[in-house]
């Protein structure tokens, strides 16, 4: 009956189809693919047309990956529309002139003065290093206290110093290698000290100019638990 509708072009069933073949289990009503295979080929086709091919879809290969992975995390810089970046932002209290205190470093608690922003978004400080012993550095203007103090920077030249001027040579890994766990003792160029010296002199005049100065630059800054640092003024 089955190929009769088929051939007539008529509508036919999937039960008809499984009922034609005898593969429906009177028990629970599974078809049995054995007696399916073993009829007619024009009834398997019509069953593939109708219920497609048995058999569960096989899953596509994995990609193949590699088993090596970095130890450390790689940081990649995020994709970015912009050709010129703006320079970074400098709060408008830190100024040349301007006595700040360290908050962080080796140097923290200590007060000093600003030459300039680099760059970078980092300024330029110096204690005097014949005062309270900062040398030349660039710190970061998050980690600082801007005051209300000033001193005259006019006179010190510092249009030489950039971010390249305190750049560090880089190191083969051989040399990283056998240098061990031992810390390095800093190495400074003579070239350095000779900036410091000019540096100094030109500003340690500008200290000696305003009374107490030079004390107050020496002293260092601290806290105690009864103090309020947010109703503080910095002066």
């Amino acid at each position: 009956m089955v190929k009769d509708n088929l051939a007539q072009g008529q509508d036919i069933g999937i039960e008809n189809v499984l009922l034609e073949a005898g593969s429906l289990n009177p028990i629970n009503n599974f078809p049995i693919w054995d007696q399916i295979l073993t009829t007619d080929s024009t009834l398997l086709l019509t069953l593939q047309k109708v219920i497609g091919i048995a058999g569960p879809k096989k899953a596509s290969p994995a990609a193949s990956t590699s088993k090596y992975y970095p130890a450390d995390d790689v940081k990649t810089p995020l994709p970015s529309r912009k050709s010129k970046k703006n320079p970074p932002k400098v709060r408008a209290s830190i100024t040349p002139g301007t006595v700040l205190i360290l908050l962080a470093g080796r140097f923290r608690g200590k007060r000093v003065v600003a030459l300039k922003v680099l760059e970078s978004g980092l300024v330029l400080v110096s204690g005097p290093y014949k005062v309270n012993g900062v040398p030349l550095r660039r710190v970061s203007p998050t980690y600082v206290i801007a005051t209300s103090t000033k001193v005259d920077v006019s006179s010190v030249d510092v249009s030489s110093f950039n971010d390249a001027y305190f750049g560090r040579a880089a190191s083969t890994e051989e040399e990283e290698f056998f240098a061990g766990d031992a810390p390095k003792a800093a190495i400074v160029s003579d070239q350095r000290k000779a900036d410091q010296k000019t540096v100094d002199a030109a500003l340690m005049k500008a200290v000696d100019a305003v009374p107490m100065l030079k004390a107050y630059l020496n002293a260092k800054f601290s806290l105690t638990n009864n103090d309020k640092p947010h109703n503080m003024k910095f002066k």
